[in-house]
């Protein structure tokens, strides 16, 4: 393992922030059962969904990102978001 994935604990649990365009109903947010949805509006007025949790590792962060693409929601932002044991923070 090289210093830059020991620094950011790829391989450990995380808390990630998904935000995406439009509110998911009900039947969609089965989908993402053990996160956090909450629906609420952008800056713009643009409807938005944020998913919070946790991510146990790389493989499930892939997983949920291929859950949102397969139900065709768009991406705004992805961020790892700061614990108290966690000084990393990344957005894509």
């Amino acid at each position: 393992m090289d210093c830059c994935t020991a620094k950011l604990a790829l391989f450990e649990p995380a808390r990630y922030q998904f935000i995406i365009v439009g509110h998911l109903d009900p039947k969609r947010a089965t989908w993402f059962e053990g996160l956090a949805l909450v629906n609420g509006f952008g800056e713009d007025g643009t409807a938005i969904t944020t998913i919070t949790g946790e991510v146990l590792d790389q493989a499930m962060l892939h997983g949920l990102l291929t859950r949102i693409r397969d139900l065709g929601l768009p991406l705004l932002a992805v961020n790892r978001i700061k614990s108290d044991d966690d000084q990393v923070s990344d957005a894509v």
